[in-house]
């Protein structure tokens, strides 16, 4: 973790700033505790990822072998931090390790997808800023792009294995969190450009627009999704259409920009294996409020 992220950072279950107490650093903080004093919530870094999870342990629960993995990997302060937490053991619950491995593959072996050429395009269009957030940033492809022209660049996502692929390309100005997208990490702060492409099918889409909203008071929205909705028992209540999407931003103050006011088709394609490709079709929207 970046020291300079601890300014942003706070608490996600009483918005108090956070405090620092370090095991282990080198170029940046590569092991330690984020703790509220307020709360007393802890929240551990470990490979120099901060994660945020408003219940680690049932994060890591869910995640029991990359639990293992960390616990061998880590310091005798961070050990015992994370062997306490892999004792609480959940009934019912499947490993998410290797699924968050395999599509951290998956992303690494599509990043030549025409699909982010174009966004990257529209991205240079844009003026620079100071602050700018991507959430479900996985491998970073557009956080790391983004940091090249702005200030100051986070990248939330909720893969460990995606988060930690991208801080190998780590840069000076640019920092990322596991983190789920609707926790209030960064609490009242203001971002002038927020990106999230292709979550709306994981995340309850209005409320999405919303949290994002009261993130930008001056600035822009870079939103993208191919409404593949159909996710079982998983899907989401209220999906959006091309039309519904564009409508709610405008409910919400924003101004649809650079010929974005008609849907569109880009495509993203996704190397499953060496024999299956998927291919979908996009949505973007660009929007300034």
């Amino acid at each position: 973790m970046k020291e300079f992220s601890l300014d942003y950072l706070r608490c996600i279950r009483c918005g108090s700033k956070l405090e620092l107490d370090v095991f282990k650093k080198q170029n940046e903080i590569e092991e330690g505790i984020l703790e509220c004093k307020n709360c007393h919530s802890l929240y551990p870094i470990v490979e120099e990822i901060p994660i945020l999870w408003d219940d680690f342990t049932n994060y890591i629960a869910n995640r029991r072998m990359l639990g293992g993995k960390l616990v061998r990997s880590s310091s005798k302060e961070m050990k015992k931090f994370l062997k306490n937490s892999l004792t609480r053991k959940l009934k019912n619950v499947e490993d998410r390790t290797k699924l968050e491995e395999r599509w951290s593959t998956i992303y690494q072996n599509s990043q030549r997808s025409r699909f982010y050429s174009i966004i990257r395009n529209k991205l240079q269009k844009l003026p620079n800023f100071g602050l700018v957030l991507e959430y479900g940033c996985s491998i970073g492809i557009m956080s790391s792009f983004l940091a090249d022209s702005n200030q100051t660049v986070f990248g939330i996502d909720r893969s460990f294995s995606a988060i930690k692929f991208a801080k190998k390309k780590s840069k000076e100005n640019l920092d990322y969190f596991v983190a789920d997208s609707t926790s209030p990490i960064f609490g009242k702060t203001n971002f002038e450009l927020i990106v999230a492409l292709n979550l709306l099918e994981l995340i309850e889409p209005i409320d999405f627009l919303k949290q994002m909203s009261n993130q930008i008071h001056n600035g822009f929205l870079v939103i993208s999704d191919p409404y593949d909705y159909d996710r079982g028992k998983n899907s989401i209540k209220t999906p959006l259409d091309a039309h519904t999407l564009r409508q709610n931003l405008k409910n919400l103050g924003f101004k649809i920009m650079q010929n974005t006011e008609n849907p569109s088709e880009i495509s993203w394609n996704l190397k499953l294996n060496p024999r299956t490709k998927l291919n979908y079709k996009v949505d973007l929207v660009i929007a300034k409020k």
